[in-house]
């Protein structure tokens, strides 16, 4: 990853020269690209922010404007408190999938992130490479049932994220995306970290059960039981064993 950095008038850029040769704060405007859309429950995270896909000359991409959430997110929107170029969550962001990239990890591949700051405060977006023909977890057990060796390949997926130590902020049904291979892909590391072992591994795992019990009290003709829950779980520690 060839990592470069553009001040501009307005912004600060660090995107990926392998990527772009070239780029401005254009690149974070969808009337720039021929082909912008806005993302699908295909691609949706976590039901939070703006999210677009963007197809042009230099490849397809997904834009992620940085929406708050929670109760803060009611009095302010899109903005963050101004500590450094170093602690704004895009560009922590952007570092951190770049690492998870190199151990080989399921994650997007980033290409570009801006920050916008204003005085004490700040806006973010991030370009990361579009990953194709994937669809939410929630999304794909709604289509058809899934095997009990899915359930088992997708604890044993998630395992190698734990034993790097990776944690992610919102482990959820959302955030998981499984491709037209039954491969899994890990999406929107905001607030995300590497840490040492620790109860956050079992709080990560109980955060993902609780989306899932969710969706299927919204609805009761998903194909997942608790049954389900438990092969994923002999999936992921029997992962855990050999990672």
């Amino acid at each position: 990853m060839n990592e470069s950095i553009l001040q501009t008038a307005s912004s600060t850029i660090l995107f990926d020269r392998d990527i772009f040769e070239k780029i401005s704060d254009a690149e974070f405007i969808a009337a720039h690209w021929p082909i912008s859309s806005p993302v699908t429950t295909g691609l949706r995270s976590s039901g939070r922010g703006n999210t677009l896909i963007l197809k042009g000359n230099q490849g397809e991409f997904v834009l992620r404007h940085f929406i708050r959430g929670g109760f803060i997110g009611r009095l302010v929107s899109d903005s963050y408190f101004w500590l450094g170029e170093e602690a704004t969550r895009v560009f922590r962001e952007w570092r951190l999938l770049s690492k998870l990239i190199t151990m080989n990890l399921p994650v997007p591949q980033p290409a570009a992130a801006r920050y916008v700051r204003s005085g004490l405060t700040y806006k973010a977006d991030l370009l990361t490479v579009l990953i194709p023909d994937v669809i939410p977890l929630s999304n794909r057990i709604a289509v058809r049932p899934c095997t009990k060796e899915f359930w088992q390949k997708l604890g044993e997926d998630i395992a190698p994220f734990h034993k790097a130590g990776v944690f992610h902020a919102d482990l959820n049904a959302y955030n998981i995306q499984i491709d037209k291979e039954d491969k899994l892909w890990l999406l929107d590391f905001d607030r995300g970290k590497l840490c040492q072992p620790g109860p956050w591994q079992q709080k990560n795992l109980a955060r993902l059960h609780r989306s899932l019990q969710k969706i299927k009290h919204l609805d009761t003709e998903l194909h997942y039981s608790e049954a389900n829950w438990e092969q994923f779980l002999n999936g992921y520690f029997n992962a855990s064993r050999f990672v």
